[in-house]
């Protein structure tokens, strides 16, 4: 089971900003500052995801055919999800709606340093 992952950030104010947005109100809190200038987020009990300058000091880049997908209550929450990130300035990468025979909702978009972002719901259409 994956337990955290990371991304970075050339600009980590708006990052933070964008993420305190997005995730918080699905119940994610900050455990910490990241001394880079990024923030470690945890859904306590569950995973961990941060946002952070890269150690090496060069710059952030989005990576091509990397994804981070967050788990999500219900279809309509994947919905919220995609709409929230659009409305902090986030990109489209493909409208939540059912896929696969319509058991799963995904929503696909970008954050601000293009990183891809998913969410999703595996079971029915409303929880």
């Amino acid at each position: 089971m994956l337990n955290y992952a990371t991304i970075g950030s050339n600009n980590l104010p708006a990052a933070v900003a964008f993420y305190d947005a997005l995730l918080m109100p699905m119940g994610w809190v900050k455990i910490f500052d990241h001394p880079s200038g990024g923030r470690i987020y945890a859904l306590p009990g569950k995973s961990m995801f941060g946002v952070l300058g890269p150690l090496d000091g060069n710059p952030a880049t989005a990576g091509n055919g990397s994804m981070l997908g967050f788990a999500l209550e219900s279809a309509e929450a994947v919905a919220s999800f995609h709409a929230k990130v659009l409305e902090l300035g986030g990109t489209d990468e493909g409208a939540p709606g059912p896929r696969m025979g319509g058991s799963v909702h995904f929503g696909y978009a970008r954050d601000l340093d293009g990183n891809k972002i998913c969410a999703y719901f595996s079971g029915s259409a409303s929880a």
